[in-house]
Parts: C-alpha cells; structure tokens; sequence
C-alpha cells in the first residue's frame, strides 16, 4: 500500500507541476492575434492640455484662383434651395485674422457637401493641417454638421495627429463675412482640443 500511495503522489506532483508550469508560461506570454493592450506612458504620453486655437478660414469660390471646387452633385440639386447633393471638395486657408493676406496659420482640407433638404446644412470632414508654430506639421480632424446659417456652429474634433494624437474636443464657427455675389465667406473657429 505504501508503494501505492507513494506512486500516486508522485504522479499527482507531477501533474500538479505540469499545469502549473504551463499556466504560467500561457500567462506570461505575449497576446497572440492583431491587438494588445498598452499603458499610455509606453507611447510616452503624458498628463493631456486643453488648448484654444483661434483662425480665420477662408473658403474661395469665385475667381481665377477658387479654394472650394465644386466636384458633385445630383439631378436635382440645382432645384433644390438648400442646393441638396452638392459636394465640394477645400483646400481653404486658415488666418490668424480675417484679412486674405494676414498670416497663414494653416489649411483646411476635405470635402463639404450639402446634407440637407430643407435648410443649408453641411456635412464637414476636413484635416485642419497647421503650418505655423509649435503645431506646424500637426493637423486636427473635424468631422461634423454645420448649419451655416445658425450665428454659431459647433462640429466635433474627432482625432489628429502629430502633436495632436489622441486629441478630442470642439470647433465653433461663426461666419465673420459672406458675399452673397460671389459666394467667397470668412468664417472664424474657435477650436477647443484635449490632446497630449
């Protein structure tokens, strides 16, 4: 019986130190597949600021030199008075004041286009991509509504990158100038970004 017991114990000790030998490897290996779970600080991010970012943003669509193109529309978009269907495609300027030639602080670029059929009301999905300062090379990503006829729009800050990686926050717009001959607008944002 002895002999018995001794076999069964060494058996069950060798069982026992075998699955714990494997459930400490499976554990302490690395995840297997296409995602895995990182600290914040091992992409050497920080404590995130709240930044206020203030320009003009120019959007030129007469002249010999237009920085909105209109590149689509529907059937019925010309009857439409909201211009329903429209799309345009910017690659507006961004101004530390509402003057053309005042200092380029940035670019506006993507695609607006008329989401509505009852009121002017857009779509916008651009990159605010900045050329001045500390930003330079950085660029903000809006993607949101804008009611241009309401005294003041707020669209959402999705993401960016460069120094604005992981950012969130908001863009208000408030039309500044329209010509209603031309069609050419200033509009100013106030830019409200977390980022880090």
């Amino acid at each position: 019986m002895p002999k018995t017991l001794s076999k069964l114990l060494s058996s069950t000790f060798f069982f026992l130190s075998t699955l714990l030998f494997f459930s400490i490897k499976l554990a302490s290996a690395k995840p297997h597949g296409f995602s895995n779970s990182l600290s914040p600080k091992h992409l050497g991010l920080k404590r995130q600021k709240l930044s206020h970012l203030h320009f003009y943003f120019h959007d030129v669509v007469s002249g010999r030199n237009p920085t909105a193109i209109r590149v689509a529309s529907a059937a019925l978009t010309n009857k439409s008075e909201a211009g329903f269907g429209t799309v345009v495609m910017v690659d507006d300027p961004l101004t530390a004041t509402p003057d053309r030639n005042s200092k380029l602080v940035g670019k506006a670029q993507g695609i607006y286009a008329s989401a509505a059929q009852d009121v002017v009301s857009l779509l916008m999905v651009m990159n605010l991509a900045f050329v001045e300062g500390k930003y330079n090379g950085s660029a903000l990503s809006l993607l949101g509504r804008n009611t241009v006829f309401s005294t003041v729009r707020e669209m959402p800050i999705v993401g960016g990158s460069g120094l604005f990686r992981f950012s969130r926050g908001y863009a208000q717009a408030k039309t500044h100038t329209f010509n209603i001959k031309t069609g050419d607008a200033v509009v100013e944002y106030n830019v409200y970004v977390l980022h880090y």
